[in-house]
């Protein structure tokens, strides 16, 4: 991430868009630059190399799910999507092409730029590298596949810790239902929603200080989990 500003790059054909996101992230303290096309938008991402992009779908030239594909071929940043398409299927499909977030039009600024300090926090690497992950009072040890809750050992399946696991490394991002199902079931069960179900459900008893209001897997309807890292 850059030292001082992070840099955001907000691609989207509504000049009005950039009127009023681009002062709202440099008055949060980030370096906005706009592109108007996908085209434009993929040649800011591999030459401007922003630590944040956020994406509209519906771009003039490309659809902007083939925007996200191309640019995951090279770019291994945080993609927020920003869209006025609110259909179910499309959320899911821009997550599974690896979106990190989607946020619907119209929207708050404060969502939004409360999204965006998400995906740039650092725990997920943190993880990767062998450091457990802090979330709240538990600790989350991937490398030797070990929770803590107030410092106590929390007993978990191997499916409840494999879902937790993904849910860790890819940490405040939203990771829709087939994604989960497919890494931890496997292709073959990607419609059996009702495992996922139980086992998030299993996992906020466990780790949850009050499951009826989890604040730690948090459920985005209709689309997947989020850890809140």
């Amino acid at each position: 991430m850059s030292a001082v500003r992070p840099r955001v790059l907000v691609i989207d054909d509504e000049a009005q868009i950039h009127r009023f996101l681009s002062p709202a992230l440099d008055a949060a303290g980030y370096e906005p630059r706009r592109a108007d096309s996908g085209q434009e938008g993929l040649r800011a991402i591999a030459l401007w190399s922003p630590d944040a992009v956020v994406l509209d779908l519906g771009l003039p030239d490309m659809d902007g799910k083939d925007v996200l594909t191309r640019a995951r071929e090279f770019y291994a940043g945080p993609i927020i999507i920003l869209s006025a398409r609110d259909k179910e299927a499309e959320k899911i499909e821009a997550l599974d092409r690896g979106a990190n977030d989607y946020v619907e039009k119209p929207f708050g600024v404060g969502e939004l730029l409360a999204r965006i300090r998400v995906s740039l926090r650092q725990a997920p690497a943190a993880a990767e590298a062998g450091q457990p992950l802090s979330v709240g009072v538990l600790s989350i040890d991937l490398e030797h596949r070990r929770v803590l809750r107030d410092g106590a050992a929390v007993k978990l399946t191997p499916k409840e810790f494999d879902v937790l696991a993904w849910l860790t490394r890819h940490a405040g991002k939203v990771i829709g239902h087939r994604e989960l199902l497919t890494a931890v079931w496997g292709a073959a069960h990607v419609e059996d929603t009702q495992y996922l179900r139980v086992v998030i459900g299993q996992l906020r008893q466990k780790l949850e200080q009050d499951p009826a209001h989890p604040a730690v897997i948090l459920t985005e309807p209709g689309v997947g989990y989020r850890l809140e890292a």
